[in-house]
C-alpha cells in the first residue's frame, strides 16, 4: 500500500481541485483507500510556514478506508 501511495498521481480537477497533491483514493484489497499528507510546523502545532522548506516543514499522513472519512 505505501508503494502505490508513493507512486500516486492520479489527480485531476474532481480530486485535487487547488493542484496541491497532497490527497488521493485508490482501491487496495478490495477496498477503497484514502490518504492525506499535511504539512505543520516543526513544533506539529501550526500549518507549517512554507510548506516546500524541509528545515520549517514536518509532513504528516493519514491513511484510512474512504468509508471512515
Amino acid at each position: 500500500m505505501a508503494k502505490t501511495i508513493a507512486v500516486f498521481d492520479d489527480f485531476h480537477h474532481a480530486n485535487d481541485p487547488h493542484s496541491e497533491h497532497d490527497a488521493g483514493v485508490f482501491s487496495f484489497d478490495g477496498q477503497q483507500i484514502f490518504f492525506k499528507i499535511d504539512y505543520y510546523d516543526k513544533s506539529l502545532s501550526f500549518h507549517s510556514p512554507n510548506p516546500a522548506d524541509p528545515a520549517v516543514t514536518e509532513r504528516t499522513i493519514t491513511i484510512m478506508l474512504l468509508e471512515e472519512y
